[in-house]
């Protein structure tokens, strides 16, 4: 058998199972899984930039920690875009309305790379101004202001190959943005260490045992890498080259939603609908970016040992959460294709299996969390301070990590129905009404533990909240308010 049909056996194309008949489970397994590659290969560039900036200093990594939470803010306030325009794809194909489908992916595509152009302008003069506010000290601002110039203009490549994913999801394709993410990431973590290093004292080298051949380079090239900017510039170039990757199958058609050149002229009535749905789930990100961003202000109290054990623990969660979220856009796909097909029930069973399979898996993995915290956190730093802030923070909000799959499935469910705005405002409350007042408190009473704290009981809270309003069966049926596709 070879390599492609051993990958079709276990990766089925859309084509090959319908999301709106039969059982739920393996449907939303095989969307899910690749979602999860894919997630664990976003995930990597911030990994991978943890990893070489930790051997590069303690400031460079404290500087991501404060960078991070911009980076996630800039992309929530456009992701509600890229929300929407997978919401209608997936609804106009579980309608059987392809032409529409194309025309929505076509419009998301153009709509959003010129608002992505704007935001990063805006990112860009106010890097300097927003860390100065969080808190970033005087070794550690210069270089966050660094690695967020260069991301903010990189912000167009960004958004770009998050619509691609996202457009690509709507339609029932995972497979294909996971390939392209993949050799996205190898390319970033190929070029990382050179652009942060150069050849000069580049621990890549040491690794390999090859320090003759580095002084060689450096003997010849005289390039000294370009430190925490490099990682940025990393980044950037590989997010760039994806993309580009990915409008072309886009407009190929050749696996997935395609998008028509014809069909990009801006449409402002298609626009002002794209926004509607859109700007609830901008919120619902913006919301969870800002209040990462103030409990960064809380964390930036204490020492730069608890900032940068909370930028690695932030960064561990990201990946431990990877099949919560996975199963969440999967979920989302599944409502809206059956909500388009006219299967409201069949949308609820999806959410409710997920929320049952999520709990279970991500508690079994805070029980490896909390057993394996030291060694975890002692991946991304030598420094021993580091690495007892950080073993507390995850030994913490480990317990938790079940509930986190819970409310991640139901509000997936809400943005598929087009309900955006319901799963804005569970979100909302769990981060900005229940965790940043617990930290604060928290903080105030038992220091950098108040904080760590602050995530279980939100976490937990959050849950019962999202199962709640599920329950009262805040949406019934979703609409399909249809835009007239462009000639082709």
């Amino acid at each position: 058998m070879s390599l492609r049909d051993r990958l079709g056996s276990v990766f089925k194309g859309p084509e090959e199972f319908d999301l709106t008949t039969g059982g739920i489970g393996w449907p939303l397994f095989y969307l899910s899984l690749p979602i999860v590659v894919t997630n664990l290969l976003q995930t990597a560039y911030n990994l991978a930039d943890t990893f070489w900036l930790g051997q590069y200093s303690t400031n460079a990594l404290a500087a991501i920690s404060f960078g991070f939470p911009m980076v996630f803010l800039l992309i929530s306030l456009g992701m509600g875009l890229s929300v929407a325009g997978s919401v209608l794809v997936a609804q106009h194909i579980g309608a059987d309305e392809e032409s529409e489908a194309e025309y929505a992916a076509s419009q998301t595509v153009s709509i959003t790379l010129v608002g992505s152009v704007f935001l990063g302008i805006a990112g860009f003069f106010a890097v300097e101004t927003f860390l100065d506010v969080l808190g970033a000290s005087e070794a550690v601002l210069p270089l966050a202001t660094d690695y967020m110039e260069v991301i903010s203009l990189g912000m167009p490549f960004m958004f770009g190959f998050l619509v691609f994913i996202s457009l690509m999801r709507g339609y029932g394709d995972t497979i294909t943005p996971m390939l392209v993410m993949f050799g996205s990431v190898v390319l970033n973590i190929f070029i990382d260490p050179f652009l942060i290093f150069g050849f000069e004292n580049n621990p890549l080298f040491g690794m390999l045992g090859l320090r003759g051949v580095e002084s060689q380079l450096l003997s010849m090239t005289g390039f000294t890498g370009s430190g925490i900017e490099g990682a940025a510039i990393a980044t950037v170039f590989s997010r760039a080259l994806a993309l580009v990757v990915g409008l072309a199958i886009m407009f190929s058609g050749t696996r997935g939603v395609r998008i028509r050149l014809s069909q990009m002229r801006p449409d402002f009535s298609f626009a002002r609908k794209l926004f509607a749905i859109g700007a609830p789930a901008s919120v619902e990100g913006t919301g969870r970016a800002l209040s990462i961003n103030l409990l960064l202000f809380i964390v930036a109290m204490f020492p730069p040992t608890v900032v940068a054990a909370y930028g690695i623990g932030t960064r561990v969660f990201s990946v431990i959460f990877l099949p919560a979220i996975a199963v969440a856009r999967g979920v989302e796909t599944m409502t809206g294709q059956n909500i388009g097909a006219g299967k409201e029930h069949r949308a609820e069973q999806s959410a409710n299996f997920a929320a049952k399979v999520m709990f279970v898996v991500l508690s079994l993995l805070g029980v490896v969390a909390w057993f394996g915290a030291r060694p975890i956190t002692a991946v991304f730093t030598t420094d021993p301070a580091v690495i007892d802030v950080g073993t507390a923070f995850l030994r913490y909000v480990a317990p938790s990590f079940g509930f986190i799959g819970i409310m991640r499935s139901y509000t997936g469910s809400f943005r598929g129905a087009g309900e955006t705005l319901t799963a804005a405002a569970v979100s909302i409350l769990m981060l900005g009404v229940i965790r940043l007042p617990v930290a604060w408190f928290g903080a105030q009473e038992f220091g950098s533990s108040g904080i760590w704290l602050a995530f279980t009981v939100s976490n937990v809270l959050g849950a019962l909240i999202a199962v709640a309003w599920y329950r009262r069966g805040t949406w019934q049926d979703g609409s399909l308010t249809q835009p007239t596709p462009a000639d082709d």
